[in-house]
């Protein structure tokens, strides 16, 4: 029982856009397949991480020494800035006339897998979700493997949930819907990514 209750709370946390839903959106309709089967690995080994950070007790490691939670915090959201920023930066330097191609850089299988481990990384306030996940979860007797069946969980919902969205993404009406809104959506998105940056930021006190 206890691993559907797993399985629900962090369906409702993956199905929620954030940083990690736009990046793998955007490389999966930018990049390449490989790119962007990287990309989600890298979001799901992030997702493990995570998940054993917070089995492991690692929010009571940031009540012990917050100095390290809020480092984690400041260096999270000034990657997501930068990493908004660059989107901008992209949209504007590449700008094209309408209906015309813009030409940019392929992003790597390996890039791809470095951005979207990074990404999912970049938020410290998912060991205090996992954290308080467990706690709401596991049965009080719980064992390692409960433990370990609850984080396999997690990476199964997000694996699921992602191949989803690369599946629907990769369909060529979706594709083409997003070549031609292009710069527009690409705007979206590095603004987007900069808002949770500054969110970040903001409430690293």
């Amino acid at each position: 029982m206890f691993l559907l209750s797993v399985a629900a709370i962090w369906a409702v946390a993956a199905i929620t856009p954030g940083p990690n839903f736009f990046l793998v959106v955007r490389t999966a309709l930018e990049g390449s397949a490989r790119s962007a089967v990287a990309v989600i690995a890298g979001v799901i080994l992030g997702t493990f991480c995570w998940g054993l950070a917070g089995w492991l007790g690692i929010s009571a490691l940031f009540a012990a020494a917050p100095f390290a939670y809020l480092f984690l915090k400041i260096a999270g959201g000034a990657y997501l800035l930068w990493l908004g920023a660059k989107l901008l930066w992209r949209t504007y330097r590449h700008g094209a006339l309408p209906g015309e191609p813009v030409l940019r850089p392929a992003i790597s299988p390996k890039q791809a897998f470095w951005s979207g481990l990074a990404t999912n990384l970049a938020n410290p306030k998912s060991a205090f979700f996992v954290a308080s996940l467990f706690a709401a979860t596991l049965p009080a007797d719980h064992s390692w493997m409960h433990g370990a069946l609850a984080v396999a969980t997690m990476v199964l919902v997000s694996s699921l949930w992602y191949t989803l969205v690369l599946t629907i993404l990769r369909n060529p009406a979706v594709a083409g819907a997003y070549a031609r809104g292009r710069r527009v959506i690409d705007a979206m998105a590095g603004v987007i990514f900069m808002g949770f940056g500054m969110k970040l930021l903001t409430s690293a006190r």
